[in-house]
């Protein structure tokens, strides 16, 4: 099984890159001139809250980057914009590189800033359950994430840890596109889901959801998201690589030193249809959580633990080098 899953993976990878691969030379980002900096998200969500308290405090600017920001929609996508050359920089699941390292890409993608520590997502049930524990879900029909993608390898991660297999003791549906999940969950379908901020709000405003359990407390500490460029990128460009990471380590600072009230104050601009009470309860969920890294270090023991998610999912077939996928010299310079 973990062959095959490994196969579509990678199938699916090559497949996006081959599509977007007549568009190298015509991207935006084929060279970084001057100050231009092109950065991918693979989601726009407060989850990434000091990332976007980096461009609001006028982080970047102080380091004399001029960005622009890009969502991917997925991480696949954000590899693809990345390795194509249409972005310099991608912000996603650590995940993703370690897929496109072990399939063999020459000008493979290194991580060089580590953002958040925990899971994202929740669990929200039909009702509110006080007293929630994980074999709840045994014999129930969950909407997961796509296989091989950080949200479902943690959810599963979650599930054996609780003594729960995955394949056996409950329905996970990954057919459902990322971030159509929280519609499909109104509609009906499911008896719980896993949804990131703000869908998970979204739900229970609506009153068709509650959350009853943070995938972030119950997981512990994960690498979930960093920052990423190609190998050739950042040799080229080491100066740009350093003066985002510092303007990076600003943004990380700040969610450390202040108030959630302030934290969404300050991002508000980011997520216009979002009101400000609802913005401030979802980041509070975060930053109880101990979401955001005080610094953007990747350390080795973090990219060990992110290896055995991907190997107790069937994902990864052989272990890579954290010294070929992980550099973190300009995230240590970054709190010097």
């Amino acid at each position: 099984m973990g062959k095959r899953i490994w196969s579509k993976i990678t199938a699916l990878l090559l497949a996006g890159i081959t599509v977007t691969a007549g568009c190298v030379g015509c991207g935006v980002a084929k060279e970084a001139n001057g100050s231009k900096l092109v950065l991918n998200e693979v989601a726009h969500s407060c989850f990434y809250a000091p990332m976007y308290v980096a461009i609001e405090e006028g982080y970047f600017a102080e380091e004399g980057i001029d960005l622009e920001l890009v969502t991917g929609f997925g991480a696949d996508k954000t590899m693809t914009a990345v390795l194509t050359d249409e972005a310099d920089i991608g912000f996603m699941g650590c995940e993703t590189t370690v897929y496109t390292y072990a399939g063999g890409t020459e000008d493979y993608v290194v991580n060089f800033a580590q953002l958040t520590q925990r899971a994202g997502n929740f669990l929200v049930a039909r009702e509110p359950i006080d007293d929630f524990s994980w074999d709840m879900l045994k014999g129930k029909k969950v909407l997961g994430g796509r296989a091989g993608g950080m949200p479902e390898m943690v959810f599963e991660f979650i599930l054996n840890k609780n003594n729960i297999d995955p394949a056996t003791d409950l329905e996970i549906d990954q057919s459902i596109d990322f971030g159509s999940t929280a519609a499909a969950f109104s509609g009906g379908q499911g008896d719980f889901t896993v949804e990131f901020e703000p869908h998970a709000t979204s739900l229970e405003q609506k009153g068709d959801g509650y959350v009853v359990a943070s995938l972030g407390e119950d997981s512990g500490y994960v690498p979930y998201t960093s920052f990423s460029a190609k190998k050739s990128f950042i040799e080229k460009n080491p100066e740009l690589i350093q003066s985002f990471t510092n303007a990076l380590q600003k943004g990380m600072n700040y969610v450390q030193e202040h108030s959630p009230e302030e934290i969404a104050k300050v991002i508000k601009p980011q997520f216009e249809e979002t009101d400000l009470d609802t913005l401030t309860t979802i980041v509070k969920r975060y930053y109880e959580q101990d979401t955001w890294k005080e610094d953007l270090i990747f350390e080795e023991e973090s990219f060990s633990l992110l290896q055995n998610i991907l190997k107790d999912s069937g994902v990864l077939k052989e272990r890579v080098p954290y010294e070929a996928l992980v550099n973190t010299e300009f995230a240590r310079k970054a709190v010097q």
